[in-house]
């Protein structure tokens, strides 16, 4: 055991290399499309906060690391560390976590993020439109609960559609919509990490970003 929190212990994500990471994602999501960010001064200034958001493409997690008015570390795919993309997604304090099992060093980076007081970002959905949804969700409650950090919903929108130029991406210079919701808190209060208290905040947590994705949607027209 001690050995292993030794290895763990330097390889927490770098909150420099989360702000290095925001610098070059304002810089590309900015250069290369048109967002538009509502809300943004509801993420509390200082402080833990999970962000959770949707999943329609790949470029949402970019597209919040370079529109969150404070660094992210996301919780990103062990598949999507390869080739060049492991070191630079390391380096720049993004967190691997493998979605087959229970990823202990991912959990033991993520709580960090949050008791050190950053900001910690999850698509709750998994994979776009994955099966691991639930799974994830009640990762999410277990984040939130164990740590007591809010939780601030996120919508992404325009980024599924496809652009002739690059089909795999968005219309350059398209807008995209990006709308934060209020922060709230997924535990009773309890402090409780009972399998039925994770089983109410993932519910609760459910119903609000249900609610904040068709309130994101009146407010955008998309």
């Amino acid at each position: 055991m001690t050995a292993t929190h030794h290895q763990e212990a330097p390889a927490l994500p770098s909150p420099r290399g989360a702000a290095v990471a925001r610098g070059i994602g304002i810089g590309l999501m900015n250069g290369l499309w048109r967002p538009r960010v509502l809300g943004a001064w509801r993420i509390p200034a200082q402080g833990p906060v999970i962000l959770a958001g949707n999943h329609a493409h790949n470029i949402d997690g970019p597209m919040l690391i370079g529109t969150s008015p404070r660094p992210l570390h996301f919780l990103v795919k062990k598949e999507a560390f390869v080739g060049p993309l492991d070191p630079f997604l390391r380096a720049i304090g993004q967190i691997e976590v493998d979605r087959k099992s229970a990823d202990r060093t991912a959990v033991v980076h993520a709580l960090g993020v949050l008791e050190n007081g950053g900001v910690l970002g999850i698509f709750p959905e998994g994979t776009r439109g994955g099966t691991e949804f639930a799974e994830l969700r009640a990762g999410l409650a277990y984040f939130a609960v164990r740590s007591g950090a809010p939780i601030v919903p996120v919508a992404v929108l325009g980024s599924a559609a496809k652009g002739r130029l690059v089909s795999a991406l968005p219309p350059l210079r398209s807008r995209i919509d990006v709308v934060y919701g209020e922060p709230f808190t997924a535990g009773d209060g309890s402090g409780r990490r009972t399998r039925s208290a994770l089983d109410a905040a993932t519910v609760r947590i459910q119903d609000r970003l249900t609610a904040h994705m068709a309130e994101a949607r009146r407010a955008t027209g998309r």
